[in-house]
């Protein structure tokens, strides 16, 4: 078995466990309701995208999808009388999350189906309609699921501002601008015709390959350490570990790095030189 492999086989693990731990803990009722909420959704989401015959709709959906379960657990525990701890907590989870769905749909809509999915339909052919569920809808579901579980803690209490709190909001903001700035740069490259097959080595894209997935990393160590101020908080350091995980093993940096090693001749000398995720000055 090789490392990928071991590495998703890992993942799987952990999660599956991770699952059956937040399923017995304290906040196990929200919880269990939060993963039925989630499910409805995307399934509804799962029988649009067979009639559009576009599964990606399930990316615009993602950072959506955490505001929506934000609300529902703090609704569902202290939104009635929510503190300006709690309020702050919901509005960056709903800035981060908005944006992110905003900016994948202003990105997405109108050019037809992502790469991957395209590739995973053409190789399943006439049964990808029911493993599109499962490999594609459930799976981001349930994982959805799990790493939002970080914020079930700070909508349990009650509490004034405090040091994590601040160090908390910090790592939101500075993650926000990366992924934010990240994005819009990239997307200023591609909108010149003459950059194709070129690689993308200005602004933040100089000091690291994935700008927007660094940032995306920090956005959730950001939530975590912005919940320790409950007494658990500490055991919800899972959520932005496995975030992080597959922002660079599995879905983001892994994987997307695969194609722009194909398609870019010059890639292999800015991999030489940047920073594959954390910030650094390049090499000379």
């Amino acid at each position: 078995m090789d490392k990928a492999k071991l590495i998703r086989l890992f993942i799987l693990l952990l999660i599956v466990s991770l699952g059956a731990f937040l399923w017995n803990n304290s906040f196990h009722s929200t919880f269990q309701s939060g993963i039925g909420l989630l499910m409805g959704v995307l399934t509804l989401l799962w029988l649009v995208s067979l009639l559009i015959k576009d599964a990606s709709i399930i990316d615009i959906f993602w950072g959506f999808g955490f505001v929506m379960i934000a609300w529902f657990y703090a609704y569902s525990n202290i939104l009635g009388e929510m503190d300006l701890r709690a309020q702050i907590f919901l509005g960056m989870i709903t800035i981060w999350g908005v944006r992110l769905a905003a900016f994948l749909a202003y990105r997405n809509l109108g050019n037809g189906e992502d790469y991957r999915y395209a590739q995973w339909r053409k190789d399943n052919g006439k049964d990808w309609w029911w493993l599109s569920y499962i490999r594609v809808f459930a799976l981001q579901g349930f994982l959805l699921w799990i790493i939002s579980a970080v914020f079930l803690p700070s909508f349990s209490i009650k509490a004034e501002m405090g040091i994590f709190e601040y160090i908390g909001i910090a790592f939101w903001a500075i993650g926000l601008f990366f992924e934010a700035v990240g994005d819009w740069q990239l997307m200023q490259f591609k909108k010149d015709k003459s950059n194709k097959g070129k690689v993308m080595n200005k602004g933040l894209w100089k000091y690291t390959r994935h700008p927007n997935y660094f940032g995306d990393s920090m956005v959730w160590w950001g939530f975590f350490i912005y919940t320790l101020s409950h007494p658990w908080g500490w055991m919800y350091v899972f959520c932005p570990i496995v975030m992080t995980l597959f922002l660079v093993k599995i879905s983001g940096v892994a994987m997307l790095e695969v194609k722009l090693k194909k398609s870019k001749p010059k890639y292999a000398e800015y991999i030489r030189k940047t920073s594959s995720f954390i910030p650094m000055m390049p090499k000379d």
